[in-house]
């Protein structure tokens, strides 16, 4: 008997739309597992106002499993849009606006974004990393004149910075004034928690993506949530990586296709992957793609996958059709469907 094919997408930004938009060419049984370590534009107005996850990247991938239909497609636009204007409304989104106030009415983030995917007719999930906000510190090098590592600490100055990244690492911090915290006491920071259903949608995919986008503060955060790891390196499902149609100034200018697998071993050396996705005309030097892509049990698939004449996007319906031919490749577990 065929079954949909279960697929879960770890990432944020623009980069997890393009995977989920693609992926719903593929099937209908679509789980996006979001980064919540932003801390800049209107979600990080909310965060620091209101003590909430920042809700800009989970708008975005409710927007992208929006339903199809009329009444889908209105609400993903509605989620989309920004205030103008000048006053205290301004740059905010109304997705962000109406999932702060889900999370508070409901006091479950999960709980919020099931409700919001109900309004948006989102036949998958769309889940936070962990339920509570993180911060990304980074070692940067290329700051001092003297070469030393400099550390900073948050997504937008790491995702800005000039200097050259060479390692993130990821802390929950629990506010002083949180309930319980006591009068006059610094914010802890500890390790992050994973989401508790997060983890049980890698555990039972049957097919895992990380990428693209944004290497440093979009994709590795994953990694470092140790529950969420752990289950990336348990989990029987094919895992695919796939790679940016370009370098991004700040986090991995300069990187080859290569280096950003390098790094992606040096943050999770226990995670192997099936195969990894590339645009042809990205890769100068394939050779090395495919080496780096075998030193991690994997395959490399090239294809022209990016959208002509836009620089940076993928186009979905060629990136669907290079992830099938991927899965094909891979032997994917028999009885699956997809479209």
């Amino acid at each position: 008997m065929n079954t949909e094919m279960r697929a879960v997408a770890l990432g944020g930004g623009h980069g997890l739309h393009a995977t989920l938009t693609a992926l719903r060419r593929l099937t209908d049984d679509v789980t996006a597992v979001v980064t919540v370590a932003d801390d800049g534009g209107s979600s990080g107005r909310l965060r620091r106002e209101l003590g909430l996850l920042p809700p800009g990247d989970l708008r975005k991938a409710l927007a992208a499993l929006a339903a199809a239909d009329d009444g889908g497609a209105r609400w993903a636009d509605v989620f989309q849009h920004r205030f103008g204007g000048s006053g205290a409304l301004t740059g905010h989104a109304v997705g962000n606006l109406l999932l702060a106030g889900l999370f508070e009415v409901l006091g479950d983030p999960v709980a919020g974004l099931d409700e919001a995917a109900r309004l948006l007719g989102v036949s998958g999930r769309v889940l936070p990393m962990s339920t509570d906000p993180l911060d990304i510190e980074a070692e940067v090098t290329g700051l001092e004149p003297d070469g030393a590592v400099s550390r900073i600490r948050g997504q937008v100055a790491v995702a800005s910075t000039p200097g050259q990244v060479q390692r993130i690492t990821l802390h929950s911090v629990v506010p002083a004034d949180s309930p319980g915290a006591g009068a006059g006491v610094t914010p802890a920071v500890t390790p992050p928690q994973a989401c508790r259903e997060a983890v049980e949608a890698v555990l039972s995919a049957d097919v895992v993506f990380l990428g693209p986008g944004s290497w440093f503060t979009s994709v590795l955060p994953h990694l470092l949530v140790p529950e969420l790891h752990d289950a990336l390196v348990k989990t029987s499902a094919t895992k695919i990586v796939i790679l940016n149609l370009v370098p991004q100034p700040g986090e991995t200018a300069g990187f080859s296709p290569e280096q950003h697998l390098d790094v992606l071993f040096q943050h999770a050396p226990r995670l192997g992957v099936d195969a990894v996705i590339a645009d042809r005309d990205s890769v100068p030097t394939p050779a090395r793609l495919h080496s780096a892509a075998a030193a991690l049990g994997g395959r490399a698939h090239l294809a022209s996958i990016a959208t002509p004449g836009a620089v940076g996007r993928h186009d979905p319906d060629a990136l669907a059709g290079c992830v099938r031919d991927a899965l094909g490749a891979t032997s994917a577990k028999e009885g699956l469907s997809w479209r």
